[in-house]
């Protein structure tokens, strides 16, 4: 999962999209990468580490010009090196810069045909890169000086036709403008915003609705799944809906643990979303203990407060913030490595003993992946005198990979591929668990508003709506995925790779 951001101004737009970054820095903590233009000149920084470590005083005064694209990254399978920030770039044809969040499914089928009939190199195992240079060959057919609209329309409709998966993509074609799209499915998110100032018009492509918020933009509208917009250098917006909406089916995990709540994303409120599963859960436990023993509820922090707050109404116990926080590390499900995501579940957070001691506590998460977290999280509440731990997840079972942009691990590192939620509740320690149901998680997400049916919940049921997804492929990504395939790569990061050299 990735952050993206593209913006047309009429003044400089590298503090903007530094500013837009840093709000979306939830979405990918690994590296992060600007590039902007200005009279037909690209200027870049990107490496590894926070928007406020990559970017420093002397490199922002370097990026100047009035269009520019951003992009924050969170390391999936093949991504795990400096080598891998994006944006990425190649300078034929015109020049084009890319940021992506998603994942193709048949990077590897493309990357065989890129090499071997476009004369294409590829510098990474990155599919962001092989989604660039399809962009790219599919614009060398243009073959004049300048490309319009049309043209920018008809190369994004070949990327269409020959790309598979999810994902939402930013380019800038130097000296013409800014280029969105998304998947035909709509798994991954995109929206556009705009501003009028005495100046102009300015325009802002963004993952999440909360970053036009952060800079002052009006929300236009979602880009449309299949739709590709265009805004020109002079701020006029085209745009043009370049394959039929295949199924319109939002990754359901957003809603769950990667958006921030302060978003609306395909017109439905984040926060709303978290506060119905949080009524769903609670419908749920009373149907199961109707007459619980719980004393109080306790979040997980950040992401399972909203549901946790609504669980402990609707069960009218005491809510307690249980956990504090330290903001200064990182979102652990988003780390890479299981030995460091396990070091930074103590440092990150701190247990209130008067909320625990003597207690039955039910603490609340929106989610429960590999289950290591939870166990360390349970230890924590037992030695600070908790009586009893129960354990809620606000969503379902998470028992497959996902294949559209979300690192999940492979199946082996998933607590509950294989196992019965009795089987997990005892991995994790907890004296009693209990998981959201798959429907009410989809009735909690859906709203009648969003005229939304349907959401890609492959990672709850194994249901891929692009229907590509074999069991070779499944089995190649988890080859892939596996933290000791990622620890491999990350030691041999930069071997064979043509260095190129950033601000």
């Amino acid at each position: 999962m990735c952050g993206i951001v593209g913006m047309v101004g009429v003044s400089a737009v590298n503090q903007r999209i530094y500013d837009a970054l840093t709000v979306l820095q939830h979405r990918g903590q690994d590296a992060a990468g600007i590039m902007t233009c200005e009279a037909g000149e690209l200027f870049m920084r990107k490496d590894s580490g926070l928007v406020r470590d990559v970017f420093q005083q002397k490199h922002m005064v370097k990026l100047k010009g009035n269009l520019g694209i951003g992009h924050v990254r969170y390391p999936t399978a093949g991504c795990d090196s400096a080598h891998d920030a994006q944006p990425f770039y190649v300078n034929s044809p015109y020049g084009i810069c890319l940021a992506h969040n998603g994942n193709l499914t048949n990077a590897r089928e493309l990357t065989e045909v890129l090499v071997r009939e476009d004369r294409r190199h590829l510098n990474t195992a990155s599919d962001s890169e092989v989604l660039l240079n399809v962009l790219a060959s599919e614009m060398q057919r243009v073959g004049t000086p300048r490309v319009t609209p049309a043209d920018i329309f008809a190369s994004a409709n070949a990327v269409y036709r020959r790309c598979r998966g999810g994902y939402a993509v930013v380019a800038m074609v130097i000296g013409h403008g800014i280029l969105g799209f998304r998947d035909p499915n709509g798994i991954r998110p995109l929206v556009v915003g705009k501003r009028d100032t005495k100046k102009g018009t300015e325009w802002m492509l963004a993952s999440e609705s909360v970053a036009l918020d952060m800079l002052g933009f009006d929300m236009v509208r979602d880009v449309a799944p299949g739709e590709a917009v265009f805004i020109d250098e002079q701020g006029r917006f085209y745009a043009q809906q370049c394959v039929a909406m295949a199924r319109h089916t939002p990754c359901i995990f957003e809603y769950v643990y990667f958006a921030r709540p302060d978003s609306i994303i395909d017109n439905i409120s984040v926060y709303k979303a978290r506060l119905r599963m949080g009524e769903r859960l609670a419908e749920k436990i009373k149907r199961e203990r109707p007459e619980h023993d719980i004393d109080v509820v306790i979040p997980i922090p950040d992401t399972s407060r909203t549901s946790a707050v609504q669980v402990a109404q609707l069960l009218g116990i005491k809510y307690r913030e249980g956990f504090i926080k330290n903001r200064y590390i990182g979102r652990t499900f988003i780390m890479p490595g299981q030995e460091q995501r396990s070091k930074s579940v103590r440092s990150k957070l701190n247990a209130i003993d008067l909320e625990f001691r003597g207690k039955t506590v039910l603490l609340v998460d929106d989610s429960i992946v590999r289950g290591t977290t939870s166990a360390q999280i349970i230890d924590m509440a037992r030695e600070a005198g908790a009586k009893k731990v129960y354990f809620a997840s606000a969503a379902p079972p998470v028992r497959y990979p996902n294949v559209y942009g979300i690192d999940m691990p492979d199946t082996s590192e998933l607590v509950a591929a294989g196992h019965t939620d009795e089987e997990v509740r005892d991995i994790i320690g907890a004296d009693w668990l209990i998981y959201q149901d798959l429907e009410d998680l989809v009735h909690a997400v859906r709203h009648d508003n969003a005229k939304i049916k349907d959401f890609d919940t492959s990672c709850f049921s194994g249901e891929y709506v692009t229907g590509d997804v074999t069991p070779e492929y499944l089995k190649r990504l988890q080859g892939e995925r596996s933290d000791e395939a990622k620890q491999q790569r990350r030691e041999g990061s930069g071997r064979g790779l043509k260095s190129v050299r950033v601000l």
